[in-house]
């Protein structure tokens, strides 16, 4: 069992945080709403992790808190869509010990940190 079964990325505007999203991880993001929630839905397995932009009265955008980190198979590359696309690195590139494999920070496009990892080739 995986301790995370789903995380949700707080947004102000849905419109441009899919944009930038769907740019930054080269994916396409399914829209649903659900009682007075926007949401857009990274593509997953089912029986895998999943999660959301969602755009919700009780959520707001924030630099602080809880980081998760969604996986890329070409960090450098990942990284220079991100500042494309309006975002900014603001750690890393770090290479982790052990083959753990190589992690970096970017704030998106609603002012959120966001972790991306690279595993060990």
């Amino acid at each position: 069992m995986n301790i995370i079964n789903w995380f949700e990325i707080p947004v102000s505007d849905l419109t441009r945080a899919t944009a930038f999203y769907e740019s930054v991880m080269q994916v396409s993001l399914r829209h649903e709403k659900m009682e007075g929630a926007e949401m857009a839905i990274f593509p997953h397995q089912e029986t895998a992790t999943g999660g959301a932009l969602v755009k919700f009265d009780h959520f707001s955008p924030s630099a602080e808190g809880c980081i998760i980190y969604l996986n890329t198979l070409d960090l450098t590359a990942t990284l220079a869509r991100v500042t494309a696309a309006g975002g900014e690195c603001v750690f890393g590139p770090l290479l982790l010990p052990k083959g753990i494999g190589t992690i970096a920070l970017f704030t998106d496009s609603e002012g959120n940190r966001i972790g991306l990892h690279q595993p060990e080739a």
